[in-house]
């Protein structure tokens, strides 16, 4: 079966929201021991068992130039506003297909712990099933106690061919992501096999949250 190749990959870490329920800080400059959680992403995409990405970036819409200190080429949202994941999306889409990488791999900021192996199982999945879109899915846990497997969009690899979709869904008033990924075909990727670290989907939302990971 063909590979996708992690040099045609170009992964972007998505740092562009409002960080509302951190109080509206940056929220990829919020520090887990000792360390950016946006800077945490960047390592474990460096790290990925099927090899570190042809390149990695960086959207945001504030704080550029800490950033771009670091290395990174940072990508702002084309739309103005803070429009959600989708335009972050869409400028990586783009940033990504103008430098004529195939694939897209997308990580949000605040989730430090996402599994080494995203990006080879997300992979497999893209290319067996010959599609579209690959989504992680991961067991969570609802507010009545009970487990089950969730979409974690946010998490995604993408064939950058459908950046024009992407871009005239927006232009339509489109914003939610699995409006637009219906649209085409996409697979789900179960991260819930028994090594798999059922917090590995994790995300700090609030400042209490990421106190929780820095003292587990």
């Amino acid at each position: 079966m063909p590979k996708i190749a992690a040099k045609d990959v170009c992964a972007v870490v998505l740092a562009g929201g409002m960080g509302s329920r951190m109080g509206g800080v940056d929220k990829g400059l919020q520090t887990l021991r000792g360390k950016a959680l946006a800077h945490h992403a960047i390592d474990r995409l460096n790290q990925q068992t099927a090899g570190a990405p042809g390149l990695i970036a960086i959207n945001a819409n504030r704080n550029a130039p800490t950033y771009v200190a670091w290395g990174f080429p940072v990508l702002q949202d084309a739309l103005e506003g803070f429009a959600g994941p989708l335009a972050g999306f869409a400028t990586a889409l783009a940033h990504c297909a103008h430098l004529e990488f195939p694939y897209l791999l997308t990580v949000p900021c605040d989730s430090p712990v996402f599994p080494l192996d995203l990006l080879e199982r997300l992979s497999q999945a893209l290319i067996s099933n010959d599609a579209d879109i690959a989504i992680a899915s991961a067991p969570e846990t609802n507010k009545h106690g009970e487990t089950q497997l969730r979409t974690q969009p946010v998490f995604c690899l993408i064939r950058t061919a459908l950046a024009p979709s992407l871009s005239h869904f927006l232009s339509q008033g489109g914003r939610k992501v699995d409006a637009w990924t219906s649209q085409h075909h996409t697979v789900e990727v179960m991260f819930n096999l028994p090594h798999d670290d059922p917090q590995a989907f994790f995300n700090a939302n609030t400042l209490d949250q990421l106190q929780s990971l820095e003292n587990p």
